[in-house]
C-alpha cells in the first residue's frame, strides 16, 4: 500500500487529478457553507421570539459549535461522497498512465450509479459513527482506535468498490470483497490517516481514489 501511496502522490500534480481536486474541494466547501447558512437561519428563526435581538448572536455561536461537530462527523462522509461523483476521472487518469490495458476494457459506470454509491457511502459513515458514538464516549483511551478501525473499514470498501465497479459486474462484487478484505482495509487505513491530518485531509480523497486504482490493479496482477 505504501507503493500505491507513492505512485498516487507522484501523479497528484497531473492536470486531470488537479481538476478533480479543485472540483471536489469546491463542492465540499459549498455543501458546508450551505449547511452553515441553513443552520444559522433555522436557529435564528427558532429562537427569535425567546431571545429577541440577541437571537442572531445565539444562532451564530450555536452554529459555530454545531459546525465544528459536523466537521468531525460529516467531513469524511461528504468528502468521500463527493469523490464518489468525480472519482472516475482520477481513476481513469491513473489507468491511462499505469494500466492502459485495463482502461481499454473499462465498463461504463452511469453518473446516477456513481451518485447513488457516493450517497450510500456518506449515509453508512454517518449512521455507523452515530451508532458507535456511545462507544467513543465510554471507551476513553480505546476510542480513537475504534474510530480509526471503523472508518478504515468503511473507507476501504467505498474506495475499492469505486474502482471495482469499472471492471467487473455487480454480481461479482461480493466474491471480490471477500478476497480483498485485508488489502481494502490497508487502503482504508492509509486514507483515514490522511483524512485526520489538517490540510492534507483536503487532498486525501483524491489520493485515496488514486491509491484504490493502484491497489485494485496491482492486486489483480499479483
Amino acid at each position: 500500500m505504501i507503493h500505491a501511496f507513492v505512485l498516487a502522490l507522484r501523479q497528484a500534480p497531473d492536470p486531470p487529478v488537479v481538476r478533480v481536486f479543485l472540483k471536489s474541494l469546491a463542492l465540499t466547501v459549498l455543501i458546508f457553507v450551505l449547511l452553515g447558512v441553513g443552520l444559522w437561519y433555522g436557529l435564528h428563526w427558532a429562537t427569535a421570539r425567546f431571545w429577541g435581538p440577541d437571537a442572531g448572536t445565539f444562532a451564530g455561536v450555536a452554529t459555530a459549535v454545531l459546525m465544528l461537530l459536523a466537521h468531525w462527523l460529516l467531513f469524511r462522509a461528504i468528502a468521500i461522497a463527493v469523490i464518489g461523483i468525480f472519482g472516475d476521472e482520477v481513476v481513469a487518469a491513473v489507468e491511462a498512465k499505469h494500466y492502459p490495458e485495463a482502461l481499454a476494457k473499462v465498463r461504463h459506470v452511469p453518473f446516477l450509479l456513481s451518485l447513488r454509491m457516493g450517497l450510500a457511502s456518506a449515509a453508512r459513515a454517518v449512521v455507523l459513527n452515530i451508532i458507535f458514538l456511545p462507544v467513543y464516549l465510554i471507551a476513553n483511551v480505546a476510542a480513537p482506535l475504534v474510530f480509526f478501525v471503523l472508518n478504515a473499514w468503511l473507507l476501504g470498501r467505498d474506495l475499492g468498490e469505486m474502482v471495482a465497479m469499472r471492471h467487473m459486474p455487480a454480481d461479482a462484487l461480493p466474491a471480490w470483497r471477500r478476497q480483498t478484505r485485508v488489502s481494502r482495509f490497508a487502503l482504508g487505513a492509509v486514507a483515514t490517516g490522511l483524512l485526520l491530518v489538517p490540510i492534507v485531509n483536503l487532498i486525501a480523497p483524491v489520493l485515496g481514489a488514486a491509491m484504490a486504482a493502484h491497489a485494485f490493479h496491482g492486486g489483480r496482477r499479483t
